[in-house]
């Protein structure tokens, strides 16, 4: 594993039980420690943006609501009295060091339709530039259920891909990757180093260990998938101690990721990035091949679609069995593609009435999947983002 401070950009996520502590509030003595590994790395010609949890977590304890479950307006009020003192700790804590900082607050839209995550991009390359921190959260005062990202490991995955970051740091409960939880499992053997995230992999991963934490590993291998295929190398490894970012330059133990040699660049990583799909398309294995030779899918090799998408929005392709082998933006809506689902080119006309697009999804809007095999390098990437 190199040196942290080899690398350009890294992007550091940190979890609700890291920063909050549920009976004292705010860990101050934990953050002092985390900012002054941040501007070591700063020092050393790093540029780092934070993905940082805690808001409703530390609202909870500053309005003394308890550990009982809350309501949505409570949850969005305490995250709206969390956020205002979680900026102001971070602001203090970096500022001793000499580095500014600035508050990012994103919604789901604001990284899955593509002109506001553009405009996010846009904002944030600004305050690296201004070599401030960005630190980035969802704004819990208005994510609701249906329009959440639900964590901050696949957050902190698309945040590190759109800015192109060429490291994700995710600290966490725990000090990597094992063969299974360790919790539960006191056989579980220790995995030093991961090269793909196959599906043996994501079968490893267990649930959140925190009541403060929404995600687990299975959300960190969730993020690994973003980050390697774009490119970016991925660390887990344990937050609980002081200044963790310095024990992974001691070679305290972690987990690393290895970035895929043929990532997506550009325009398909925003499409691979997509955390939730609009539908789905099964397809046939005829289909399949074809995909991965470097084609487009076809009607007449879609054998189920499911889902309620519009033109253009971001679909999952499954294989036969059910195991997603490729991203894409379908070329038809929802109740189009059921109806020429099955049909060759020639048939489609005279089922919708009018001449349209001989491909379900161009070859130049999909994404295979970096799990699947024969993954062609030429395929992936695409020059030039807008």
């Amino acid at each position: 594993m190199k040196s942290l401070k080899s690398y350009r950009r890294i992007t550091v996520k940190i979890g609700s039980a890291l920063l909050v502590d549920r009976a004292s509030g705010l860990k101050r003595d934990w953050l002092t420690s985390l900012a002054d590994d941040i501007a070591v790395l700063a020092d050393a010609g790093a540029e780092v943006l934070v993905v940082s949890s805690g808001a409703i977590a530390l609202g909870r304890t500053i309005l003394e609501l308890g550990k009982r479950a809350l309501k949505l307006e409570e949850s969005q009020a305490a995250a709206a009295v969390g956020q205002i003192a979680l900026a102001g700790a971070w602001s203090d804590a970096l500022g001793k060091n000499g580095l500014k900082s600035g508050q990012i607050l994103l919604t789901l839209g604001d990284t899955e339709e593509r002109r506001r995550y553009l405009n996010a991009r846009a904002t944030i390359s600004t305050l690296l530039k201004m070599k401030a921190v960005p630190v980035i959260n969802e704004n819990d005062t208005v994510a609701t259920s249906e329009i959440r990202y639900g964590d901050n490991d696949r957050l902190a995955a698309r945040v590190a891909t759109m800015m192109g970051a060429d490291l994700l740091v995710l600290l966490s409960d725990i000090d990597g990757l094992y063969t299974a939880p360790p919790a539960k499992d006191p056989q579980a053997k220790f995995i030093p180093v991961v090269d793909r995230i196959t599906p043996d992999i994501e079968a490893m991963a267990g649930a959140a260990a925190s009541e403060l934490s929404r995600g687990g590993m299975r959300t960190k291998l969730d993020a690994g998938k973003i980050a390697n295929a774009a490119g970016t190398a991925m660390i887990i490894t344990a937050g609980t101690r002081l200044s963790p970012l310095m024990a992974i330059e001691r070679g305290e133990r972690a987990t690393f990721f290895r970035p895929s040699p043929n990532p997506v660049k550009g325009y398909k990583t925003w499409i691979a990035g997509q955390l939730e799909p609009a539908g789905r398309l099964t397809v046939d294995s005829g289909a399949v091949g074809a995909l991965k030779s470097g084609k487009s899918l076809l009607p007449a090799g879609v054998k189920l679609v499911s889902g309620n998408f519009s033109r253009g929005d971001t679909v999952a392709i499954l294989s036969p069995e059910g195991r997603e082998i490729a991203r894409g933006l379908v070329a038809y809506d929802a109740a189009d593609a059921v109806r020429i689902a099955g049909l060759k080119t020639t048939e489609i006309e005279n089922v919708l009435g009018y001449e349209a697009r001989s491909a379900m999804i161009h070859r130049d809007d999909l994404v295979i999947s970096q799990s699947s095999d024969q993954v062609l390098a030429g395929d992936q990437v695409l020059t030039g983002d807008e």
